[in-house]
């Protein structure tokens, strides 16, 4: 994937896990941006060891179901820093 598909599934994703996950979150568009890019990587990752069996580090394409996954894998990123990082709700 090129880097403004990876630009474009970042912003997406970050802004609908964001809209989505309970609570207010910090962090500006850069944030924003790298969540998505986090939640690619996750949501690919998860969906390949399903799908396989195996784990393999792999990313979503930009595409309905790759931008699904990509919010699936943001919101449980976000849910793991939130936990490690003991935000209270």
């Amino acid at each position: 994937m090129n880097i403004l598909a990876w630009i474009i599934l970042g912003l997406l994703a970050g802004a609908i896990a964001k809209a989505i996950y309970p609570g207010r979150q910090s962090g500006g568009i850069l944030g924003t941006l790298i969540l998505g890019i986090v939640g690619a990587f996750v949501g690919g990752t998860v969906a390949t060891l399903i799908e396989t069996g195996t784990l393999a580090f792999t990313a979503t394409s930009l595409s309905l179901t790759g931008v699904l996954l990509a919010v699936l894998g943001a919101m449980l990123a976000l849910f793991i820093y939130y936990k490690f990082a003991g935000r209270a709700y």
